[in-house]
């Protein structure tokens, strides 16, 4: 396949308010060309219905009908995200018959993680019909639940575009890795042959989010301000520490809420920020060191990356250098929004999305549906 313009949809689990849009030329192997990118923002209507409905998804958690409100937020997100799409390509100076597919991964709602004897389960919300009608162009969605169906965990499934990326760079030897600081943090290995790794290291943004918020201090510790003011508590962090998802095999994934702001009660202000930050950074080097090699190097993308605190704490509790991904000449805003419009060309090629190594599914398997 030559390569096609690809529209890639993410909206993260910390609902920070944005549908991030990014335009990507590839054929699902390859990065041909990066094209525009951008953050459209939800209305407060459709965000506070967002927020209503991941609450929503905790109290149900899978054991009965689905609730109501699912089906009014499929719907408003999915409308909002059209409209975000075609506002986009208009401002591109681009119409919709030069885009190929676009990628849309919708809401993460829920997912739990497969267990001995258990498969796993996975919510998206998004109505790729209704937005294929909308945008008059193919779409691909529901990018996870083929993956679980079939004993895999659903996620991270950013490896085939983080490997890309690497091939590109013409870095490939397993030294360096890349980390996304999105809600939950996830690490993607590669050594440059057929080793491939990918697998949620621990907590990223989404209990910092979530304790700033709690204690009305804001929507994030902006800047990693407040966590720079405060101590560690070591002791706290120490048995935190001895979570024992972190030392598990991977594969292996969380929900955004596995880890809870929780894990800072009893600390003032300034120590809950600085130990919730200590413990993302800590934990992301526990999982280095389950590599095949440990990586002296990580590029780092997603929200975490603007948080000079804890891009710090890497390097002092993760012993391992952290590079902006702009540093590198991606961008770190837009590598997950560009992994499903890359993934949408995969899904089109029939090439695989996920892998043994990846999410443990027993062989490589492509995923997702398409419409239009």
């Amino acid at each position: 396949m030559e390569p096609i313009w690809t529209i890639g949809l993410m909206t993260g689990t910390v609902l920070d308010g944005n549908i991030d849009i990014a335009m990507v030329r590839t054929d699902g192997e390859t990065i041909a060309e990066f094209g525009p990118y951008t953050l459209a923002p939800y209305s407060a209507e459709v965000r506070a219905l967002l927020e209503e409905t991941l609450a929503a998804a905790r109290v149900w958690n899978f054991a009965r009908a689905e609730p109501a409100i699912f089906a009014r937020a499929e719907e408003a997100l999915t409308r909002a995200q059209s409209e975000a799409v075609l506002g986009f390509v208009a401002a591109s100076g681009m119409t919709m018959a030069d885009i190929g597919v676009v990628g849309f991964h919708g809401q993460s709602v829920l997912h739990r993680a497969p267990q001995p004897g258990r498969i796993g389960e996975t919510r998206q919300l998004g109505d790729g019909a209704l937005m294929s009608r909308m945008l008059g162009t193919k779409v691909v969605y529901d990018f996870r639940t083929a993956d679980v169906k079939a004993g895999g965990q659903g996620a991270p499934l950013a490896a085939a575009y983080h490997q890309a990326l690497l091939r590109k760079l013409g870095t490939a030897d397993g030294s360096t890795a890349v980390l996304n600081l999105g809600g939950v943090a996830n690490v993607t290995f590669w050594d440059g042959a057929d080793t491939l790794i990918a697998f949620d290291t621990g907590p990223a943004n989404a209990p910092i989010n979530d304790f700033m918020k709690a204690r009305g201090l804001g929507e994030m510790d902006r800047d990693g301000a407040l966590a720079a003011r405060g101590v560690v508590d070591e002791a706290r962090l120490k048995t935190l520490l001895e979570h024992p998802y972190l030392t598990a095999a991977y594969p292996k994934s969380l929900d955004r809420f596995d880890f809870l702001a929780s894990m800072a009660d009893g600390l003032d202000d300034a120590a809950g920020a600085a130990t919730l930050t200590a413990f993302t950074a800590s934990a992301v080097g526990k999982a280095l060191d389950l590599l095949p090699k440990r990586p002296t190097k990580l590029i780092v993308s997603g929200g975490g990356r603007h948080n000079p605190t804890l891009m710090r704490m890497l390097s002092e509790r993760a012993g391992v250098e952290a590079v902006d991904a702009d540093a590198v000449g991606w961008r770190g805003d837009a590598v997950e929004a560009e992994c499903f419009g890359f993934l949408a060309a995969r899904v089109l090629r029939g090439l695989p999305i996920s892998f043994p190594t990846t999410t443990g599914v027993k062989a490589a398997m492509t995923g997702g549906r398409v419409v239009g």
